[in-house]
């Protein structure tokens, strides 16, 4: 099968680095597929479940903000968050979604109420990855 060449680095540094035949991740405007020969595209992402397939193997992720570059060379994402199912601890996400929507009912102004829903996002991209 096709491959084409994927990073995918956060700001703890890179993540992975190989081959992969698909990737499909949340962007502001809907979920994106990426496939070998893909047309040169940049996006800003948004919180949700990432799917990547490596040598025929579909591994899941939580993914959240960030950007995706693709080039005729490679396809780089850059995340704010990225973290495989397998190591998503269930019970902290549950926990952070919760304080998030406690934060969400408390906010006292607007900067407030956008931080706790972003965190809210994430807590909920955790969740769904996790399974």
């Amino acid at each position: 099968m096709p491959t084409f060449h994927l990073q995918i680095v956060t700001p703890d540094g890179g993540f992975y680095d190989g081959d992969a035949e698909k990737l499909i991740v949340r962007a502001l405007g809907g979920d994106v597929c990426i496939l070998p020969r893909h047309a040169p595209f940049v996006t800003a992402l948004g919180a949700g479940e990432a799917i990547v397939v490596i040598q025929g193997q579909q591994r899941i992720a939580a993914c959240a903000g960030g950007m995706l570059a693709v080039t005729q060379e490679d396809v780089r994402l850059v995340a704010t968050t990225f973290e495989w199912a397998e190591d998503i601890d269930k019970s902290r996400a549950q926990r952070a979604k919760e304080e998030a929507e406690r934060r969400i009912q408390n906010a006292k102004d607007s900067h407030e109420l956008e931080m706790a829903k972003a965190k809210l996002s994430r807590a909920l991209a955790r969740i769904k990855a996790a399974g």
